[in-house]
């Protein structure tokens, strides 16, 4: 019942494009605007399985590749970021008094003001593809850490206190223990930014990737390109979302019985 309801909105949308585009279709068979569903379903598995006459790539999997490639490449940074500060802010205070304010100023800017600056900086290659996904989910992702480390019981600290632990015995049979399902529940969270950022850098400055086959084919409504690759994106986005759920469920499985991770 519950996977009954749940397809119920996707049908309808589903029933009410193809009633739009047999409409539209019917007026004018040229029209590029709502392709039919065998329309875009052509598209896809030619752009899926035929090579490309200059290259010989298989269009769809080379963009899916360098585009997840940077995804994980920023997310990888990011993750490390939140970590090392996020761990620093919320267990030292003098190094939450030094940063947590500029990092709480730093948040508020819009990442994509910030691509020009790192096009300039890294010029027009993957760092500054990669640099704008972290300077875009970073931030957030430290501010959760952090806000985790605070969250952990003082009576823990001063017990492992007692019992002689140093520093890096707290950091890392204390702290990280309980940082972790927060840490994969910012990461779920900072997926769709990043996706965000990652189509934005692709459309300004790339020649592969998702977004950049998007942008390149809109100068000639290719909207049977646009709208099956927009569904794939939307697709791979649910797909690692899912697979970060069901890791952090199988392995921090205590974290969802105390109800900490969504």
């Amino acid at each position: 019942m519950a996977l009954f309801l749940g397809a119920i909105p996707f049908l309808g949308l589903a029933g009410v494009y193809a009633a739009a585009s047999s409409a539209r279709l019917s007026a004018n068979p040229a029209d590029k605007l709502l392709p039919s569903f065998e329309q875009m379903g052509t598209t896809f598995w030619r752009m899926a399985t035929v090579p490309e006459v200059r290259t010989g790539d298989l269009t769809l999997w080379v963009d899916t590749f360098d585009s997840l490639q940077r995804l994980g490449l920023g997310l990888g940074v990011s993750v490390l970021l939140a970590l090392t500060f996020g761990i620093a802010i919320g267990f030292v205070p003098h190094v939450r008094s030094a940063l947590a304010p500029f990092l709480a100023a730093i948040s508020l800017i819009p990442p994509i003001t910030v691509l020009p600056i790192l096009f300039i900086t890294f010029g027009l290659g993957e760092t500054a593809k990669v640099a704008l996904i972290a300077v875009g989910t970073a931030p957030v992702m430290i501010r959760s850490v952090a806000q985790a480390v605070l969250d952990i019981p003082r009576e823990q600290i001063v017990k492992v206190q007692t019992l002689g632990a140093s520093v890096w015995q707290m950091v890392t049979r204390v702290v990280l223990p309980q940082v972790w399902p927060r840490l994969i529940t910012a990461l779920r969270l900072g997926l769709i930014p990043a996706f965000i950022f990652l189509i934005s850098a692709e459309a300004i400055a790339s020649t592969t990737g998702l977004g950049y086959r998007i942008f390149l084919v809109r100068r000639y409504l290719a909207m049977d390109v646009i709208l099956p690759y927009v569904a794939w994106i939307t697709l791979l986005a649910f797909l690692i979302d899912r697979a970060l759920l069901l890791f952090s469920r199988r392995i921090f499985r205590w974290a969802f019985l105390e109800g900490e991770a969504l």
